[in-house]
């Protein structure tokens, strides 16, 4: 039997890396809704996700409202068990990956602490129910300045910190084919890992996150194994336009729900790849090509 991941050494890691993170804000409340799934749902739902066994699919005629009240009942359990929360992660953020669901929007779920592994972590290939692997990138927020950025310019003047990121989701449940935007958010976007890579200081001066803004659009991001075949990989505009778009929609999604991004937090900006499914004996790295002084991030499953 594949033993659980472990997560603790790596969980202080973090811990010491957040430095003067901001107090970390408290799961979301959200109205019930009559779709809404009951307590008994949820928490059937954590505990196949703890088990790592495929949970019941959410119905098809969940709302918008419905995936966000119980969205929000997910969090809360997460947060119980998961450690205080990090950050967010935008997903469907790339148009490809939107069409597997069968949505034109993106969505979004929480992070939390012990969700973060670091750079060359080595996890079970079996690290859920259905398990995933995808080329992302992290920002860390400098400014709650950033809640009010309608640019990509305007984001990174409020960024401090460009992460290489492999994010690795589950999808959890029986049957993810049948998974749109509303499942997808039910589950937290099916937040569940990732491996974060040394972090890019983000330029003081404007000149130099001009340039930085032109790398994010233009980068190559490639996705390889331990001998250089290419798994996959995209462009940096592949995601919205320019991967910092990802935060201007988050934001607002965030403010619509009574919420708002802190300086220290963490944002998953999406896909730059297609979602992969693990292997045991796979090495996986990324690779940002053009954007100078952004290192390329590892994972290994066994």
């Amino acid at each position: 039997m594949t033993q659980p991941t472990r997560w603790p050494l790596a969980a202080l890691a973090v811990a010491a890396l957040l430095g003067a993170c901001a107090a970390p804000s408290a799961p979301p409340t959200v109205a019930p809704t009559p779709g809404c799934l009951g307590a008994a749902q949820v928490d059937g739902w954590l505990a196949a996700y703890n088990s790592r066994t495929p949970a019941a699919d959410p119905p098809a005629s969940l709302t918008p409202a419905d995936a966000a009240c119980t969205r929000a009942r997910l969090q809360q359990r997460l947060a119980a068990q998961a450690g205080p929360l990090v950050g967010y992660k935008a997903g469907l953020t790339n148009p490809a990956v939107q069409k597997r669901f069968n949505t034109d929007q993106p969505v979004w779920g929480a992070l939390y602490q012990r969700m973060l592994l670091d750079d060359g972590a080595t996890v079970d290939a079996a690290f859920g129910a259905r398990p995933l692997y995808e080329a992302d990138l992290l920002v860390r927020v400098k400014s709650a300045a950033i809640n009010q950025a309608r640019t990509p310019a305007a984001v990174l003047a409020a960024v401090d910190q460009i992460v290489p990121f492999i994010e690795l989701p589950d999808l959890m449940v029986q049957t993810p084919p049948r998974l749109n935007g509303a499942g997808i958010t039910a589950i937290n976007v099916g937040a569940r890992l990732g491996v974060r890579g040394a972090p890019l200081a983000v330029p003081a001066d404007a000149p130099g996150q001009a340039r930085l803004l032109e790398q994010l659009r233009d980068m190559n991001v490639r996705l390889v194994d331990a001998q250089g075949a290419v798994l996959g990989g995209g462009r940096g505009a592949d995601v919205l336009g320019h991967p910092l778009n990802a935060v201007v929609w988050l934001a607002q999604a965030l403010q619509a729900q009574g919420l708002a991004l802190q300086p220290g937090q963490l944002v998953s900006l999406g896909s730059f790849s297609a979602l992969l499914p693990p292997r045991p004996g796979l090495s996986a790295t990324v690779h940002y090509d053009g954007v100078p002084g952004l290192q390329p991030v590892r994972v290994h499953f066994r």
